[in-house]
This record gives structure tokens, sequence and C-alpha cells, in this order.
């Protein structure tokens, strides 16, 4: 389980593919600190395995799935990545409940400077549409942020204060660009309790008729 909040920007170092996958190869500091082989941590809000510990850095073993699921497929040496350590028990919640399970991949559609902000423009993938709610949580590339607008169907918004653009790597995207999205994970369990599945284009559906009469509203 992860927050969202970015603890270190880390660089990939070296991609080496194995079998259906990739090892990855991290360059880091500050997220080694207390970390051992097996423990999770998060790349660009993908939860992966540590399996392999360097004096500047760490390896990663990404499956075909993730691949598949997330950006990890176009990453090259150098690129910059967020990381974040698996949250302890019993520390600050400081951003929200993050599963590190990335439902799917997200396309940058504008960036918009402004004096104080910059405004970034995203679609949406279709899991992640029906639990994005105006003003609710949602998570790019690891990052816990505020959804600032719903400026069309299947768009989110979001708004990036200068110390977020200072510290993570989401100054690096550019329009076009794709970008790992987890909806809200509480918006999740209570879309599946109601019964409402994500509808095909995208659209959340409505709760069904026999969870209507079970909780009395017909």
């Amino acid at each position: 389980m992860f927050t969202g909040i970015v603890e270190e920007v880390g660089t990939i170092a070296a991609v080496e593919p194995m079998g259906n996958g990739v090892q990855f190869t991290l360059r880091a500091s500050l997220v080694l600190d207390g970390i051992g082989l097996g423990d999770s941590i998060s790349i660009d809000g993908a939860c992966q395995t540590v399996t392999a510990i360097h004096p500047d850095g760490f390896s990663v073993q990404a499956i075909a799935t993730t691949l598949g699921r997330t950006t990890f497929g176009d990453y090259q040496p150098g690129r910059r990545v967020n990381l974040e350590r698996a949250l302890a028990f019993g520390a600050r919640l400081g951003g929200h409940l993050v599963a590190g399970h990335v439902d799917g991949v997200g396309r940058v559609l504008r960036i918009q400077p402004r004096e104080e902000l910059t405004l970034i423009d995203f679609s949406l993938p279709e899991e992640v549409v029906g639990v994005t709610v105006l003003h609710g949580s949602i998570t790019l590339n690891g990052i816990s942020l505020t959804v600032n607008d719903l400026p069309a169907p299947g768009v989110c918004q979001v708004s990036i204060i200068p110390f977020t653009w200072d510290h993570t790597s989401i100054g690096d995207l550019r329009e076009g660009d794709g970008v790992n999205v987890e909806g809200d994970m509480i918006g999740k369990f209570v879309r599946n309790l109601l019964g409402a599945p994500v509808r095909a284009g995208g659209e959340g559906g409505a709760a069904t008729e026999h969870v209507l009469r079970a909780w009395g509203y017909r």
C-alpha cells in the first residue's frame, strides 16, 4: 500500500529483456534506506518487487502483464521515474490510499502553464471513468492528485503546484505522452458493492434493480 507522495525521483539505469518481461535497474538513494529484497516499491505508480539491491540503486522485474497495463514498455535508460516505498503502519497518510495497481494508461492531452500552477488534461482509461469525481483523488504516475475538473467525457484535469512540479517527474511530461493511472480505491469498492460496473464507452452504469431493492430504494 502506498500514499502517492513521491519520495524520490530515480533514473532508469539499465533495461534488460528477460523472457516475456524486463528487468529494470534504477539509480536511487533515499528509497534505499531500510529497503530489503522482496520489498514492494512504487515505480511511476506501479507496485514492483525489489529483486536486487546495489550500492547506488536496485532492480525489479516487470512481467508481461505489467508491461501491457503500464507505460513500462517505453522505458529506456535515462528516464526519470517517481519512487515511493511501501507505507509503514502508523505513518501519516499524506496523500490517499494507493494500491500500486495501475488500471490503465491515459494520454496527456493538454498542458497549460499558469502563473502559480500548471493544469494538465489527460484521458482516462475506461476502468477509471466511473470512479473519478470532481475534487476526488486520482493517481498519475504514482502521484496522489486531486481532480481539478472533468472538462469532457473521459477527460480529467489536475492542477500541479510548483513543489510537485519540482519534486516529481511530472515536469518531464509532454502532450501525447502516456501516463499510468490508478483510480480511487474507495470508489472502486463502492461501485462494485452497488453492482455498477463500467459500461462500454466509459460511462458508469446505474445500480442494478436487485441492489436498489435490497437497500430499500424500491
